[in-house]
């Protein structure tokens, strides 16, 4: 067997021993039930919307963006303009620069396709308990291996159950509430970041300004609530900076 075919095998049978990998497996286990329940109510509403097997599934595995999926299917399925769906999609997704912001403390120093990789495994889930045990910003030992135990488990009950919805959509009973479970699952994962008064009012607004926009078209109220958060939570930022005497700058706030 060549050198550089031992030299992969022997790295990754020592990354499958190492406990920080199955640390972040482990930590992983009890939210991957709500991931799955909501990459199966993803899977399902991406056929419901008019996408074909193929398709969906392509989507799912590049995409891998549960929250956009299931916002720009409705302005699919109803033929909304073309910029409105991508809109839509990066305002959804504009959270991920803030993680990608605090990843770099941790993972700055790694080449590019390294950095685009752990880029698309990421989540929400992963930020979270990533960040709880690593808060200090700072590149450390057992890290690449805990995230990679926890966004493999994630990436893996994600695509798994959002398949298993594109193939059984058209069997599956309505009945059995699944926009409901994907509705739970959502909740688990926005309590579990719901950790400071900034994040908390943040919710009130962007629910209250999603409520007060309803009548927009296209649920353009989403991307209403969206813009709402992200302002209160700059300005509770700034405000608190200000209180404690510190310099504020506005790209500082950006990254925290």
């Amino acid at each position: 067997m060549p050198e550089g075919k031992i030299s992969l095998l022997t790295q990754t049978r020592a990354l499958l021993r190492d406990p920080d990998l199955r640390k972040g497996a482990r930590d992983m286990i009890g939210m991957s039930i709500g991931v799955a329940a909501w990459g199966l109510v993803t899977g399902v509403a991406m056929i419901k919307g008019g996408l074909s097997v193929g398709l969906a599934i392509f989507m799912s595995l590049v995409v891998f963006a549960g929250s956009a999926q299931l916002a720009v299917m409705p302005l699919l399925a109803t033929g909304a303009p073309l910029w409105v769906v991508w809109f839509t999609a990066a305002c959804i997704n504009v959270r991920f620069i803030i993680f990608s912001a605090v990843w770099r403390g941790h993972f700055g120093h790694f080449p590019r396709f390294k950095r685009c990789l752990l880029g698309y495994l990421s989540g929400d889930v992963t930020y979270i308990m990533f960040t709880q045990r690593y808060p200090d910003g700072k590149p450390g030992p057992g890290q690449i291996p805990y995230f990679l135990g926890a966004s493999l488990l994630n990436w893996a009950s994600w695509h798994v159950a959002s398949i298993a919805g594109i193939l059984l959509a058209n069997v599956l009973p309505v009945s059995w509430g699944l926009g409901f479970a994907g509705v739970l699952a959502l909740l688990g994962v926005l309590c579990s970041m719901l950790v400071d008064r900034a994040t908390w009012l943040a919710l009130g607004v962007a629910g209250s300004a999603a409520l007060a926009a309803y009548a927009l078209p296209m649920r353009l109220n989403v991307l209403v609530a969206i813009a709402a958060a992200m302002m209160i939570g700059l300005i509770i930022e700034a405000t608190d900076k200000a209180l404690q005497g510190k310099p504020v700058k506005v790209d500082e706030a950006l990254h925290e």
